[in-house]
């Protein structure tokens, strides 16, 4: 019988212990509280002749009238019976023969169930212990072992990652390659005097695959690996996170050689001093006995310590120096190569059908490990949905656009008046981004509502790009206008449609000003220091360094860029108001162009007629 059935069965029992108590109490004669009487009172009603019965059990006398009333007395233990008892009482032998005396025998079945009526309420606690006590997880006592360490070991029956399975950081494998050595061949390296690294930090964006390169680590050295996460050091207990450190640490002792994968560590990890009490103590304490553990007395053990965060900015320097996490291992988004290895790694062994991933791969920057595996799983299910046996490259076109722009809503009812606003607002991102040299190519537009979008226009860069002039990024501003600038030309009037485009304007007008030092007025400097502190229970990731005066000049140049890019868009767009409206045109009838069709239309000579259906004045509402 399993744990699960025992608690069922233990329970069970006590609640049929309580029912039948219930019953007991309920229906027995001690229901309604009888009469007692005095053994001296007694003697006198036998002499008087109104005693029909006398019933004794054990020293209890329950007593029977002859008038169908009932009493009970007490007489002493040491008696040998009632007749003597009432003989000593003076009750002549003649009365006593006329009373019907009875003796009976105590039942063991109603002395043990009043014997666990007595006890129930000590019965039911010690019960409840036993089985808090009975639930384990893993052979660990779960009610007390708030100090154990919950780090779960690798299971031998799940097949092995290699650095085979990982694709798209061949740097960040070669590194962590010589720890991969030194967990296999220590002996190489201590005989020239090297020592083990005590601890790696993979530092990357979320999904670039710091778990999986940590597995994959573990798996090409054959060694024992514990995983853990950060939060789950830290409790609302005081010292609970500090045994848990030891009890790994002890764990992983006992096992090594071996592997500690410790994941988001910053949220045990941070900058000590940033609190006061509660959680802070305990976190700090925490923090402390894992600095101990790397790098305190006991040095001579063959454990590494992996450890994963994409905050490396928030992290406490103690761990961040020599001899504890030795190494920092960069694991950033792939490039154009880096993503066609990984789609590679992803397709392997699923059915695909002329599927070119130099393309795929170019369609896709800024893209992680995971978006990449999301992006193969749901052309996989888009390929099953269509009943096709194989995964083909329309499948994959239209799984980028949903990862980008969300699944598309055609079942969204637009009026027509609304149709041609939304086609000129994306005409006029997509005209604009053609005709201004350094914006990047327009891939498709579309009036079809994505996601929370009611239209969207993707535009991708040719070659993976690090580095962003400023002449490109005031032209990637006035891209991002041009919908709200197509709107004033078109209509004369503006919609709530351009929200998140005048939004997305502030913010990257904001960051040339404050974090790049693009203004011409303010200079190359930066504003606002960007530093993780804790004040009065909230998190400031940015902290005032300016005055007001500094702040002003700071809003004036965010607003004179705002400006100056959507004078350029509607500059662009009103030279070019004929393509304007032959995009737009092409947009109502087709709801979706492509990049050449684009170029196509937004050469159109103005001599060509265009449709009546934009030459018309355009009603709004």
């Amino acid at each position: 019988m399993n744990q699960n059935k025992w608690v069922r069965f233990g329970l069970a029992f006590l609640l049929l212990v309580a029912a039948a108590a219930v019953v007991y109490f309920y229906f027995s004669p001690w229901s309604k509280p009888p009469t007692v009487i005095p053994i001296s009172q007694l003697g006198q009603d036998v002499q008087l002749g109104t005693v029909k019965k006398i019933s004794v059990n054990d020293t209890l006398l329950n007593i029977t009238y002859r008038d169908g009333t009932t009493a009970t007395s007490v007489k002493a233990a040491g008696d040998s019976g009632v007749e003597n008892t009432l003989n000593n009482l003076g009750v002549p032998l003649d009365k006593i023969a006329a009373v019907e005396i009875t003796y009976e025998q105590p039942s063991s079945w109603s002395n043990l169930l009043l014997l666990l009526i007595e006890f129930l309420p000590l019965i039911l606690i010690g019960a409840l212990l036993f089985f808090m006590l009975r639930r384990t997880q893993g052979g660990t006592n779960q009610a007390l072992s708030f100090g154990k360490s919950r780090a779960r070991a690798a299971s031998a029956d799940k097949p092995t990652i290699t650095f085979a399975d990982v694709a798209g950081v061949d740097e960040a494998k070669q590194e962590l390659q010589e720890v991969v050595e030194f967990l296999k061949e220590p002996a190489k390296f201590t005989a020239l005097g090297a020592r083990i690294p005590r601890g790696v930090l993979l530092i990357g964006p979320p999904g670039t695959g710091k778990t999986l390169m940590a597995r994959a680590v573990a798996g090409e050295a054959n060694v024992p690996f514990f995983s853990i996460s950060g939060s789950e050091f830290v409790e609302m207990f005081v010292g609970v996170g500090a045994s848990r450190v030891r009890d790994l640490f002890d764990n992983a002792k006992k096992n090594s050689p071996c592997i500690v994968f410790v994941d988001e560590i910053d949220a045990v990890g941070r900058h000590r001093g940033a609190g006061v009490g509660g959680s802070a103590d305990e976190r700090e304490q925490t923090l402390n006995q894992i600095l101990v553990e790397m790098d305190g007395f006991d040095t001579d053990t063959h454990v590494i310590i992996v450890a994963a965060t994409n905050r490396p900015d928030i992290l406490d320097p103690a761990l961040l120096r020599p001899g504890r996490f030795d190494r920092r291992v960069i694991l950033d988004r792939p490039d154009m190569n880096g993503r066609k290895q990984i789609l590679g790694v992803h397709i392997k062994g699923k059915p695909v059908s002329e599927v070119d991933l130099g393309a795929v791969a170019k369609l896709t920057p800024g893209f992680s490990g995971a978006d990449i595996e999301n992006l193969v799983n749901e052309a996989a299910i888009l390929a099953a949905r269509r009943g096709k046996k194989a995964t083909g490259m329309d499948e994959l076109r239209e799984s980028i656009e949903k990862v980008i722009a969300g699944p598309e809503r055609k079942s969204r009812l637009i009026i027509e008046a609304e149709k041609r606003i939304i086609a000129y607002h994306e005409a006029g991102h997509a005209l604009v981004m053609q005709m201004l040299p350094n914006c990047d190519p327009v891939y498709k537009v579309s009036i079809i509502s994505r996601g929370t979008a009611l239209g969207y226009t993707m535009h991708l860069p040719e070659d993976d790009r690090y580095l962003q002039r400023r002449s490109k990024l005031m032209d990637d501003l006035a891209g991002v206008l041009g919908g709200r600038a197509a709107e004033e030309i078109v209509f004369g009037d503006t919609t709530t449609g351009a929200a998140d485009d005048l939004e997305n304007a502030t913010k990257l007008a904001r960051a040339m000003v404050m974090r790049y030092g693009m203004s011409e007025a303010l200079g190359p400097r930066t504003f606002g220091a960007h530093e993780e502190m804790v004040f009065l229970g909230r998190e400031i990731s940015e902290q005032r360094n300016y005055g007001e005066q500094v702040a002003r000049q700071i809003d004036e140049e965010i607003m004179r860029m705002i400006t100056t890019a959507h004078a350029k868009a509607t500059e662009v767009l009103t030279t070019n108001r004929h393509a304007l409206d032959a995009i737009a045109a092409r947009l109502i009838v087709a709801e979706t162009i492509d990049g050449a069709e684009l170029a196509t239309l937004a050469q159109r000579p103005e001599s060509v007629p265009l449709p009546a259906l934009v030459t018309a004045p355009v009603p709004i509402g």
